[in-house]
């Protein structure tokens, strides 16, 4: 907790389809617009090779920090809903997308349900999370593991800044 009530989180967010960068700076706007979340920090947005489904676009990856006073569910029901309000429609896992919008962590809350894994279950085998992770949380550890060292040690292939220029 920072103040009261409120909890530091992160988000991971991404596209591929149309201005990809303009769509993350849009969501960041959505985000900052919303009674959901305060935004703190936001990283540079990074141009990245495709994960999963390699047939694709690179994608715009951004991370951001910020503090909620809503639930880890709430929250989830919230960057949903701006998703959905982005024209986010589901298609292949891990395929071509408008917006995704990830809550990477709540707090120090370990949380396993149907619908959200706290901390991010593959937050640390992605290097599109955590090289703009670790440049606005460096001192950030998760479970016991530092994010900085985890984006020095993890191949950073594909991974290249997009521009400073990010809402």
């Amino acid at each position: 907790m920072t103040e009261i009530g409120l909890t530091e989180i992160g988000l991971g967010l991404g596209s591929n389809i149309g201005d990809a960068a303009g769509n993350i700076r849009a969501a960041l706007r959505l985000l900052k617009a919303s009674d959901a979340v305060e935004i703190i920090k936001v990283s540079s947005i990074y141009k990245t090779a495709p994960w999963g489904y390699a047939d694709q676009a690179p994608f715009a990856n951004a991370c951001a920090l910020a503090r909620t006073a809503l639930s880890a569910e709430a929250l989830l029901a919230a960057v949903k809903k701006i998703e959905a309000e982005m024209g986010r429609t589901k298609t292949v896992r891990w395929g071509p997308r408008l917006i995704d919008i990830d809550i990477l962590f709540y707090g120090s809350t370990s949380l396993v349900s149907d619908n959200l894994v706290l901390p991010h279950k593959e937050l640390f085998n992605r290097a599109f999370v955590l090289v703009p992770l670790a440049e606005i949380a460096p001192h950030l550890v998760l479970d016991g593991r530092s994010v900085a060292e985890a984006a020095t040690a993890i191949p950073r292939d594909g991974i290249e800044k997009w521009g400073e220029d990010h809402g």
